[in-house]
């Protein structure tokens, strides 16, 4: 069989079954380092015997079936103690695999276990992206610049830390659910935004490894959770946000901000899509049916700014209406910023210089509150302020790319 398309088959597979195979294997055998070890075992597996024996029916079932006999003959090794031989010995080889699409909701589990609250959101994110979205190590070290030791051992300890507090491999009751949920979507937000603006020197300026990964997690929880707004309303973020991401960074690397993109290259069926599920969460609100949360309101922001042709055509009181809205439900610095920016378009920059003075110092360490301000000082033409304001924003900036838009625009000053 030609190398390539198995190759390909393989990779196809590894991004649409792993989450389920080892979601399959932590419910059956309660062990996250056996799950994945088996998964990844059964993968290299496919690898050696696929090319000669050609790509099975039902590849996912195949990797389930495989993953599920290497798990058993480990036990069977490694039982040293009565109750692991019988725990051994109770598990038939031959049983056989549960349907691939009977495990939707061990998936969902196995999301909620990697995101528990007791867990830090450094280990929430590195272990959400190993178990459910099936990143290597090196390539979650990567994508958070750290070591790959580093990343190894936050995983490590993330698993163990499950292991010795008995978080349970389920999804929580449903008292308990919205602020598990949350937990959930936070992460992947995270991980969005990390590709979004990818931080770091040796990192490309946007990540789309990282903003496709995360869509694909919210996709999961979405089909698994279709009626809860919130997850509705990140994907929509996300899908609204990923749309203009062709025309985000120029040929030369440097920053294209949203009113200046070439909205031509957006991603029309992304808009679209995004869009869509905007307009259908604005239905549910108007019946009464649900109060919308703050990644509803985010959605119709994004909805806002990118349903206009042109971005003179963007409704700014809108915008404000929705940040007054977002900020009654997160009152943080960086929501009154982000209001300020919209202000400074709808009553001119001197009434949002104001809002962003009034910030003080909790974002004095924020590279976007002193580019916003050096953007509102050039507009009122106060030069030299400007340019200690970008000058600062330079300084603080982390993302290559937003660094070369802020240079160009302090080099402007002297213009």
């Amino acid at each position: 069989m030609d190398s390539t398309r198995v190759e390909a088959a393989i990779t196809r597979v590894h991004r649409e079954e792993w989450a389920r195979v080892v979601a399959s294997l932590a419910r059956r055998f309660g062990d996250l380092d056996l799950a994945e070890e088996m998964a990844a075992e059964a993968f290299a597996t496919a690898v050696e015997r696929w090319p000669r024996d050609g790509v099975p029916p039902n590849p996912g079932a195949w990797i389930t079936t495989t993953a599920n006999h290497k798990a058993i003959d480990r036990l069977r090794r490694e039982a040293r103690r009565a109750s692991k031989q019988q725990e051994a010995l109770l598990l038939r080889d031959d049983s056989p695999p549960e349907p691939v699409g009977a495990v939707e909701d061990d998936r969902l589990r196995l999301l909620f276990t990697c995101c528990h609250p007791s867990l830090s959101m450094e280990a929430r994110v590195a272990l959400t992206l190993r178990m459910v979205g099936g990143l290597t190590v090196p390539e979650i070290a990567h994508a958070f610049l750290v070591q790959e030791t580093t990343m190894g051992q936050r995983i490590t300890r993330a698993k163990g830390k499950i292991t010795a507090a008995r978080i349970p491999y389920r999804v929580p009751e449903a008292e308990d659910l919205p602020a598990r949920v949350a937990s959930v979507l936070a992460v992947l937000y995270l991980v969005f935004n990390e590709g979004y603006l990818a931080s770091g020197e040796a990192s490309d300026p946007v990540r789309q490894d990282l903003t496709s990964e995360a869509i694909r997690m919210t996709r999961l929880v979405r089909s698994l959770l279709p009626d809860d707004g919130e997850v509705a309303g990140l994907l929509a973020v996300m899908l609204l946000t990923e749309a203009r991401a062709a025309a985000r960074v120029s040929a030369s690397g440097e920053l294209v901000t949203l009113d200046e993109q070439d909205r031509s290259t957006w991603n029309r069926a992304m808009l679209a899509e995004g869009l869509a599920i905007v307009r259908e969460r604005l239905a549910v609100v108007a019946r009464g049916d649900a109060v919308p949360g703050r990644y509803q309101v985010l959605a119709a922001i994004s909805a806002v700014h990118t349903s206009v042709p042109d971005a003179r055509d963007t409704d700014w009181s809108q915008v404000v209406a929705l940040y007054d809205q977002l900020a009654a439900l997160d009152p943080s610095p960086i929501v009154t910023l982000n209001r300020a920016i919209a202000v400074a378009e709808l009553d001119g920059p001197a009434a949002g210089l104001d809002a962003i003075d009034r910030l003080g110092g909790p974002l004095d360490g924020y590279h976007a509150f002193h580019a916003a301000r050096g953007d509102l000082l050039r507009r009122l033409e106060r030069t030299a302020d400007a340019r200690a304001a970008y000058d600062r924003a330079i300084e603080l900036a982390g993302n290559s790319a937003e660094r070369a838009y802020l240079i160009r625009r302090r080099g402007q000053l002297a213009e």
